[in-house]
């Protein structure tokens, strides 16, 4: 209850505006859709299209990064799908706005606001930057190479590696109230599956009491 409160305070103000936001540019691409031979259940049918679309297309982005998938081309189909809803939405909104300056400006605030909104939730579930690929590759090395002067073959992963493997640990248990998979740590970091298995051990090693 209390991880909830905090999470409520933390992100309650951001979601509050998306929903105030999200209604104003709905209403205004309701009406566009009306003014344009789409009624009924069609017209709202069509503002939740291009609304939810841009958020489906943030998470997407969003779940790219954690996974490190590759783009392809200039950009990536989620970036393309965003950058699309974002189009439709705004030139909805301006549709509706008299035609003045301060009419367009006004028009296309709840459209910005909602995107806004939708930006600042997906940055906040992104997380903590990755470490280097650089830094990565050499605790993979350090973790499987010989020892020349007669030390343990296998040292462990590095101690930097380590802290930020266990950060996400903890994030992922708070966000999904159970202990991390070596697949979903394997996915954040970018490391074999041996690393990960050997972080996994390290960090329940940690955690068992004494």
């Amino acid at each position: 209850m209390r991880r909830f409160a905090a999470w409520l305070a933390d992100s309650g103000p951001v979601i509050i505006l998306a929903a105030i936001a999200g209604a104003g540019s709905f209403t205004h691409i309701r009406d566009t859709a009306i003014a344009h031979g789409q009624h009924g259940p069609m017209a709202w049918a069509v503002a939740v299209c291009v609304d939810l679309t841009c958020v489906m297309a943030a998470r997407e982005r969003q779940r790219d990064r954690k996974t490190g998938r590759p783009r392809t081309g200039l950009a990536s189909w989620p970036t393309l799908v965003l950058a699309g809803g974002i189009v439709l939405s705004l030139a909805a909104n301006l549709h509706q706005a008299q035609p003045s300056a301060w009419g367009w400006i006004v028009a296309a605030t709840p459209a910005g606001a909602f995107l806004v909104a939708v930006s600042m939730l997906e940055r906040r579930s992104t997380g903590g930057p990755r470490p280097a690929p650089s830094s990565i590759a050499s605790a993979s090395v350090r973790d499987g190479q010989d020892d020349e002067d007669g030390q343990d073959e296998n040292p462990g992963p590095s101690p930097e590696l380590l802290d930020y493997a266990r950060k996400i640990a903890t994030e992922y248990h708070t966000q999904h109230s159970k202990p991390i998979s070596r697949d979903a740590l394997r996915a954040r970091l970018g490391v074999s599956n041996q690393l990960a298995s050997d972080l996994l051990r390290h960090l329940r090693t940690a955690t068992q009491p004494t």
